[in-house]
């Protein structure tokens, strides 16, 4: 019963039973009732017959009273057997009951008892229409057939009665199956269909995200617990989604500040790149910026020394003093605002210390204060980059500052080699003049030979300050101007306008390709020619072409000038000595001579440096050893 009271489905199943339960029992019963009333019918036509055969034996009494032939006596005798065989036929016994005491039993035994004991053997004597009259035997017969009729009453009655009883028991059955129906109907409707609608209407509105309406079933069937299994469900996935909307949220919170941080990096890039060495003024407002984004700070950069690898701090935020090593007094970027951050305080915050290196190198450390919660990832992403861009950027200071000096030491190391093959020279000839005048002073010699050692002083400090002053503007234009091309472009217009004539010049070599001291070579080597044609060839046209080409470099100055008297050059000319003596520390081969066409060609060819994959530096010791020598 309990099951039943609890489960719908139990419940379908129990009224789907009862009603075929009972319209098998009253299939049953039909069928019964139809197996024992299947003999009354003949019953009461077996007896209706002994009614009418009992008529045909007094028609035939009748007749034999009046024509007394041996025909009506047969007929007598066949209607008395045929009386006898129906009464006593399996027909009545098998319809009627074997009980003594059922009425249509005893009424049967009444009538066999009277026709066997009575008026058959009255029938049957042979001085039957002497001894008895006519009229005895009519109401003999009359009295049976009374008892015939209420017989066949009897019978009819009976089937009546059974008939009544079928018709009872199928209405019966009839109003209990649709007792059982309308139950089941009841039950289905208020505990199926109802709560299902309500079910319907509650995942309706759970797909539109309103877990706010509640099942109302009560009881303790499936669909009772299906709802309250639902209303759980529609609690938990409220909170869940609300805990999602949460968590979205706080993502595109935190998305929305990551963006903003890698807008303000990227804002700050070109600043933190281009800003030399004042980290200062370029990683300072990034950082401040960050730490209002992210909810984190103060922040601490500390670099270690390329030479003892000694940590200097250099840059910090919300800092209470200036760091130990900070270049610029007006600067008040790391010192605390007049409201300070409250995470300043350590007891209340943690530090993530992220490395600043580049490959293996070390190149310092980066401090970062945050709340004691721990830090989300895409955060601690965000700090990762900005300890990459700070790495990046340091090591791209130190790089440009070791570029730095190691260009100032080229340079350095050029005017030196340019002075002693130049201006050294010179001097060191001038010196040993004067050494040789001073003896000639001594010794007392003439007047000419004292005036010819002048002259030849005269001479040196002229070539020595026209040296002087192409070095000069040698180093102007190399000093003034981002590589060969622009310093010879200068030349060329410088010449042009001391010629009065057209100086072309054709340029064609990659950048980079050669090194500084290839540059002031080939650049000195193009000034001498060009000065040479400016004061011996009286040309009207002149060409420089500087071009490369099958891992060589190829150097031409032409003019149409008067050209020299033959190929090689004049006795003591010192410009094309100085010439010859670059081509020779450039490794290349030179030609001067005169051109098919008129006037004078100067051509050089030679290797550079990092075509011939030369992996060892200029030879700095061979200048360092020319400057010695220069010195002494």
């Amino acid at each position: 019963m309990k099951l039943l009271q609890r489960s719908l489905v139990a419940r379908i199943i129990a009224s789907l039973l009862a009603i075929s339960g009972m319209a098998l029992i009253s299939i049953t019963l039909t069928m019964t009732m139809s197996n024992s009333s299947r003999g009354d019918a003949a019953a009461i036509n077996v007896a209706g017959s002994l009614r009418m055969n009992a008529y045909q034996i007094m028609g035939a009494l009748q007749r034999l009273e009046y024509a007394p032939e041996e025909t009506s006596a047969e007929q007598l005798e066949g209607l008395i057997s045929s009386f006898d065989q129906r009464l006593y036929g399996t027909t009545l016994q098998q319809t009627i009951p074997i009980d003594d005491r059922h009425e249509r039993r005893r009424q049967l035994e009444k009538l066999q008892s009277y026709w066997q004991h009575s008026l058959r053997p009255a029938l049957e004597a042979p001085a039957a229409a002497t001894a008895l009259d006519l009229a005895t035997l009519e109401m003999m017969i009359v009295e049976m057939v009374s008892d015939i009729e209420v017989l066949v009453t009897y019978l009819e009655q009976s089937t009546e009665a059974k008939v009544r009883l079928l018709g009872m028991m199928q209405l019966l059955f009839l109003v209990l199956i649709a007792i059982v129906v309308s139950i089941a109907l009841y039950d289905v409707r208020h505990n199926l269909v109802v709560p299902l609608r309500q079910l319907m209407v509650l995942a309706r509105e759970a797909a539109q995200r309103n877990f706010k309406p509640r099942s109302e079933l009560r009881g303790s069937d499936e669909l009772a617990l299906l709802g309250h299994t639902f209303n759980k469900m529609s609690a938990e996935l409220a909170t869940s989604y609300a805990a999602l909307e949460d968590k979205v949220s706080r993502k595109k919170q935190e998305l929305e500040r990551s963006n903003q941080a890698l807008q303000v990096m990227h804002d700050a890039s070109l600043s933190l790149y281009g800003g030399g060495n004042d980290l200062c003024s370029s990683a300072a407002p990034m950082l401040r910026e960050l730490e209002k984004l992210l909810n984190i700070g103060p922040i601490r950069l500390s670099l270690n020394d390329p030479f003892d690898q000694r940590e200097m701090p250099v840059l910090e935020t919300h800092s209470r003093t200036r760091p130990e090593y900070c270049r610029d007094q007006e600067c008040h970027a790391c010192l605390i605002d007049p409201r300070p951050l409250e995470l300043v305080t350590t007891d209340k915050s943690q530090c993530l210390l992220l490395p600043i290196g580049v490959g293996d190198t070390l190149l310092g450390t980066l401090e970062v204060w945050h709340p004691q919660e721990r830090l989300n990832d895409s955060t601690r992403r965000l700090l990762t980059m900005l300890a990459d861009q700070l790495a990046t950027a340091v090591y791209l200071q130190r790089r440009i500052e070791e570029q730095q000096h190691v260009t100032l030491i080229n340079e350095r190391t050029i005017i030196a080699r340019e002075l002693h093959d130049s201006l050294a020279q010179s001097l060191s000839y001038l010196k040993m003049q004067v050494a040789r005048l001073e003896r000639m002073q001594q010794k007392e010699a003439s007047r000419e030979a004292q005036s010819a050692v002048c002259d030849e002083l005269r001479t040196g400090l002229n070539s020595s300050y026209r040296q002087l002053r192409e070095l000069l503007t040698t180093f102007r234009l190399k000093l003034e101007g981002p590589g060969l091309q622009f310093a010879l472009r200068q030349t060329v217009d410088e010449f042009s306008q001391r010629m009065g004539a057209t100086v072309e010049l054709d340029y064609d070599v990659p950048p980079y390709l050669l090194n500084p001291n290839e540059e002031i070579h080939v650049l000195q080597i193009i000034r001498e020619a060009l000065a040479n044609t400016h004061k011996h060839a009286q040309a009207h046209w002149a060409g420089v072409t500087v071009r490369f080409a099958d891992a060589r470099v190829l150097v031409r100055i032409e003019d149409d000038g008067i050209g020299l008297e033959d190929d090689s050059s004049p006795p003591m000319h010192y410009g094309l000595v100085i010439i010859r003596d670059r081509a020779t520390t450039l490794n290349g081969e030179l030609s001067i001579a005169n051109r098919p066409t008129g006037g004078t060609g100067v051509k050089l060819v030679f290797t550079p440096l990092t075509a011939r994959l030369i992996q060892q530096q200029p030879d700095s010791a061979a200048s360092d050893s020319h400057l010695g020598t220069g010195t002494s």
